[in-house]
């Protein structure tokens, strides 16, 4: 077990990235959280165009935070959860305000994982969580080690509680990840993290 320590940090974003096994993973991740949750959490789920809302009701059904569709030009606003909406790029200007776009498909995906993670590496740094969670392809893998390289810390889902592992493995094999974690895990240990209650928290990556 390789043992890396993190320094307690002043988070201001949460990135999300999910596939096959997204919604109930996604579902999981946000039920732990408490309605003072103090960040803005910004989801990547692989899926096309379907009922406006549709996706944000489900997901909103199992939070105590609100959570909904982002629209370009929003701004972030703390304990709030911002959906990439179907068929549509997430990314974050510098601005700090949501970007959406239907450009080309990135890693065979819209909305990428990797055009979420890549613009809140540049605009955030080490100000960001970002946690892989199951799917297929290895969508993310090269947005998480952007974070990890600006900083920021990167969880990803184990093995053993993901529906597809690929996304959560491919994140590992290119060195991106701090903290692999049970599903029922990561909900809590987000919590911690953006209390911050520590000086300094260790992390196990198994």
């Amino acid at each position: 077990m390789l043992e890396e320590r993190v320094p307690c940090n002043r988070y201001e974003l949460v990135v999300v990235a999910a596939s096959a096994g997204g919604i109930e993973a996604i579902s999981t991740v946000l039920a732990a959280l408490p309605p003072t949750f103090p960040i803005p959490i910004a989801v990547v789920q692989h899926r096309g165009r379907g009922p406006v809302r549709a996706l944000a009701g489900i997901l909103g059904n199992a939070s105590s935070l609100p959570v909904k569709d982002a629209e370009s030009g929003e701004e972030l606003k703390s304990g709030w959860v911002y959906l990439a909406p179907g068929d549509t790029h997430l990314a974050i200007d510098g601005n700090r305000t949501a970007v959406l776009s239907t450009g080309p498909r990135v890693r065979f995906a819209r909305p990428s994982a990797d055009v979420l993670f890549r613009s809140a590496a540049k605009v955030y740094g080490r100000h960001v969580i970002a946690i892989v969670l199951t799917g297929t392809s290895n969508d993310g893998a090269h947005g998480a080690l952007l974070v990890r390289q600006a900083g920021g810390t990167v969880i990803a889902q184990d093995r053993a509680s993901s529906q597809q592992f690929s996304m959560p493995e491919s994140a590992i094999s290119v060195g991106a990840v701090d903290l692999v974690l049970p599903l029922d895990a990561i909900g809590p240990r987000l919590a911690c993290l953006a209390a911050c209650e520590s000086s300094q928290l260790g992390f196990g990556l198994t």
